[in-house]
């Protein structure tokens, strides 16, 4: 990127070379600007080089200042430079020939990363003295010879389309000596100079654009080189290129919008065939409540060709009014076409368009989306209920399937468990939903088979209630027998489902191979003590959603229940 200096001018204007370029000592001047004036540090400039490159200091004071004008008004004064080191004491910078003086100005052949600081121009003599601050920023680069990206740093020149400009190189005059020759390239956008095309060229070391087009904008990088004692030195700047419009267009403002006349246009096309006989060119004309508009007298009236072939011809006539207003809306418009063969005509209505119902597309779409949301609501609230009402009304009754009981309950065999089945999960069942309900403990005939009597009751049964405890998955119980066959009578017969209520929690480390396998593919309902004692709790609600489809009135008496039935009332 370019140096950038933001004020800077020539003490030379005044005394030129006071100082000659011989090599000086480095010496402290902690002492030598103590009595100086400070110059105001908000106007401190700063110097940006990229790491590398050869960089220049001028007197930072404008030609306009006081205090320069002052000093440039007594004879014999000095231009010194220092640097500020950390901690506070100023040294001279001079280190011949890397860093050296020459007249106000203080040069860099070339700049390092560690030169980066404050550096103090003070301007003296036998009278005054004054201190000026200036800034340098080393800036450090790819090693690519040119710079795609300066990162904000470059310079923005700005050229109308479609006229030329010469560009020079950024900060060249500063490097400028009698003894000195410069050899500059050119890239842009990182393509050399003799790839380009178009009104580009390099005259003199100079871009020069014949013709500004758009694809010329972008970064244009100058590399200048020049020997300095024997070394070859470079110097880095970018050109930010950015068309505008011509400068030969119009420059007052117009305001575009709104129109200062509200026009309204009719449009009428007529095909207008060909005849070889006819004496006379065919008319198209627009009447207005009766009256002709006249086409010739009349401005707001247009025509217009739009197509001929092989003689025929299609014409469009538009109407325009001019500031057009309500009264305009109760006259009668009409178009007319006339030739040799006949005359027609058509209305043209015009109607009012009010603003866009706002309000009753808003109204419109808004409540059946409120309606969506209020039932998605409430379905997600009382779904379980819908379905309960569902299978009510619409599904089949289950009794009519030839089994003796509703419900096989299967349970570990333990005072806690069982006190559960008999006097809660039993007792709803029966006396509340009138469910069959068979008991293996209960209802089991004495003297009889454990697992012929344990596959009799769950093959004549339609559903089996599982309830599950840490004592459920002990192997080598009957629970875990009562729950393979039933099990197994769902996967080979489809007339039986197995329903899992969790009594308690149980580790799921522990299940039994049949318990992980009806998990997988059954629902599980959590029973949670007194919350779900209440008949209208979220459990009862589950577990009648899995249950047969049965209606109390159905019920047969007593008298005709199996034993397993039988049983059951006595117990009630």
């Amino acid at each position: 990127a370019p140096s950038l200096i933001k004020s800077r001018s020539h003490c030379s204007l005044c005394a030129p070379n006071l100082v000659s370029a011989t090599p000086p000592t480095l010496v402290s001047s902690a002492n030598l600007t103590t009595e100086c004036d400070e110059f105001d540090e908000s106007k401190v400039t700063e110097v940006r080089v990229y790491e590398g490159e050869a960089a220049v200091f001028r007197f930072p004071l404008s030609t306009s200042s006081t205090v320069f004008n002052n000093y440039c008004a007594n004879t014999g004064f000095k231009i010194d430079w220092y640097k500020n080191q950390s901690d506070g004491h100023l040294q001279q910078p001079v280190l011949w020939p890397r860093i050296s003086q020459e007249g106000e100005r203080l040069w860099f052949h070339p700049a390092e990363f560690n030169d980066t600081g404050q550096y103090i121009c003070t301007v003296r003599n036998g009278t005054f003295c004054a201190k000026i601050p200036v800034w340098l920023n080393v800036v450090q680069r790819a090693r690519e010879i040119c710079i795609a990206e300066p990162a904000g740093i470059s310079t923005l020149v700005k050229i109308p389309l479609e006229e030329n400009r010469i560009v020079t190189c950024p900060d060249i005059e500063d490097f400028r000596h009698p003894n000195r020759n410069f050899s500059v390239q050119w890239f842009h956008n990182c393509y050399p100079h003799p790839n380009w095309q178009g009104d580009r060229g390099i005259e003199n070391d100079k871009l020069v654009i014949h013709v500004m087009r758009e694809n010329y904008q972008g970064n244009y990088t100058c590399m200048v080189t020049y020997k300095f004692m024997g070394r070859n030195m470079s110097f880095t700047r970018v050109v930010t290129v950015e068309p505008v419009s011509p400068s030969g267009l119009p420059k007052n403002p117009d305001i575009q919008t709104p129109d200062e006349l509200h026009v309204f246009t009719l449009a009428c096309t007529v095909f207008l065939p060909y005849l070889s006989e006819e004496q006379s060119e065919p008319q198209v004309w627009w009447e207005i409540d009766g009256h002709k508009v006249n086409l010739h007298g009349d401005t707001r009236i247009t025509s217009i060709v739009l197509m001929i072939a092989l003689g025929d011809r299609t014409i469009e006539t538009t109407l325009q009014i001019q500031s057009f207003n309500s009264q305009d809306l109760k006259r009668k418009y009409t178009c007319n076409a006339a030739n040799s063969r006949g005359n027609v005509s058509r209305k043209a209505v015009i109607q009012y368009e009010g603003h866009p119902p706002h309000i009753e597309l808003g109204c419109g779409l808004g409540i059946p989306l409120f309606l969506v949301v209020v039932l998605f609501g409430l379905y997600h609230l009382y779904w379980l209920e819908l379905l309960l009402l569902y299978r009510s009304c619409f599904r089949s009754n289950e009794v009519l399937d030839g089994k003796d009981y509703d419900v096989y309950i299967s349970y570990a065999r333990n005072s806690e468990e069982e006190q559960f089945v008999l006097l809660t999960l039993r007792r709803v069942l029966e006396n509340e939903l009138g469910y069959r309900v068979c008991i293996f403990d209960r209802d089991s005939l004495p003297g009889g088979t454990i697992t012929d009597e344990t596959l009799s009751f769950v093959s004549r049964s339609r559903r089996i209630i599982v309830v599950l405890s840490p004592l459920y998955v002990l192997r080598g119980t009957q629970a875990l027998l009562e729950l393979k066959a039933g099990l197994d009578s769902m996967a080979q017969a489809g007339d039986l489902r197995v329903i899992l209520v969790q009594y308690q929690p149980i580790c799921r480390s522990s299940w039994a191979q049949e318990l992980r396998r009806a998990r997988v593919a059954l629902t599980l309902i959590q029973w949670k003590g007194e919350k779900s004692a209440d008949l209208s709790s979220r459990f009862w609600k589950q577990l009648q959603v899995e249950l047969p489809v049965r209606r109390i009135k159905d019920s047969v008496n007593s008298s005709e229940l199996p034993l397993c039935s039988k049983h059951k009332y006595i117990h009630t």
